[in-house]
């Protein structure tokens, strides 16, 4: 029976991809992780790396075996947690999220989640999904919302939205608020985007090459609170998902449309921590901004997509 120190120092040259940085992670020496490594390869009578100088690669049954110490890992956590909850929801829950959730979704999260667990202390991280992710992974954040992407060695990710990608421009621009646009059929069209090192801008760009889509200019601008006030303020637009713009259902500042022909989504995942199981209280907070986050689809879906059985009644 191996050790859970030998696991854990496995699962950190895993993930950190070399002994150097497992060592900083565990706050142990190189050697040390090494020789913890090197004992479980003779205990499990095989290879779980191989090894050609400061490069450190899993063998396949290195991957196997890392899925299966994380899963129990989390497994064991989730019963000592239990074992242990036996009063309110409590504790520090550390939370990030993006511009795009913070500014319709946050304030009524933040409202049931106090209301259900007053114990608790919640701190949340507002910053961009390269940033939330190395948080994530370094264990400074429970969980973090973020743009759909490649799987990362060391997260899971379970959906939270599939949202519609909207036309933003300000109030009166084209009298056509909430209805489909196609950005084709838009003369100069003149975008307002974040910049190329975001997720969303390389979606953006993929979804123009493929559509044929031509863009007069583009202006980068990595802050959503500026981009909102600039598009208010001139005739640029800008692109932007629905769960951003709900509370502008109205139009009293801006024109929301959605893109059409074809349509434009966007996927939003939760990440977390592949070894390590959330608490009660950050899950509670989690499901609570999963279930804002569709309340607002479910407004996009009755003020936007209509339904033709309900109009005909």
């Amino acid at each position: 029976m191996t050790s859970f120190r030998r696991i854990r120092s496995f699962i950190a040259v895993f993930e950190e991809g070399s002994f150097t940085g497992a060592a900083e992670r565990e706050g142990a020496t190189q050697s040390g992780v090494s020789q913890h490594v090197r004992q479980l390869e003779e205990t499990l009578g095989t290879r779980l790396f191989e090894r050609d100088g400061r490069d450190v690669r899993p063998t396949v049954a290195g991957r196997r075996y890392y899925e299966e110490c994380v899963a129990v890992l989390r497994r064991l956590e989730i019963a000592e947690r239990e074992l242990r909850s036996h009063g309110p929801l409590g504790g520090t829950v550390r939370v990030g999220l993006m511009p795009t959730f913070t500014r319709v979704v946050l304030a009524p999260a933040l409202e049931r989640f106090i209301a259900a667990a007053p114990a608790a202390e919640v701190h949340v991280t507002e910053a961009y999904s390269g940033v939330l992710t190395d948080l994530v992974l370094k264990g400074d954040l429970d969980f973090a919302v973020v743009p759909g992407a490649e799987p990362v060695v060391g997260l899971t990710s379970t959906l939270v939205l599939r949202d519609r990608e909207m036309l933003i421009t300000a109030k009166g621009r084209t009298g056509r608020h909430l209805e489909p646009v196609r950005l084709n059929e838009v003369d100069g069209l003149r975008l307002v985007l974040p910049g190329l090192q975001n997720a969303r801008r390389r979606s953006l760009e993929t979804y123009f090459t493929v559509n044929g889509i031509a863009v007069d200019r583009r202006l980068e601008l990595d802050a959503m609170m500026g981009t909102l006030a600039f598009v208010e303020t001139s005739d640029w637009a800008a692109v932007l998902p629905w769960v951003m713009m709900a509370r502008d259902v109205d139009g009293e500042r801006f024109e929301v449309r959605p893109i059409a022909d074809p349509p434009l989504f966007s996927d939003f995942v939760l990440i977390e921590p592949a070894r390590r199981a959330m608490t009660p209280a950050a899950r509670l907070f989690a499901d609570v901004v999963r279930d804002e986050a569709e309340r607002t689809a479910a407004l996009r879906r009755d003020r936007m997509e209509p339904d033709p059985a309900r109009g005909a009644a």
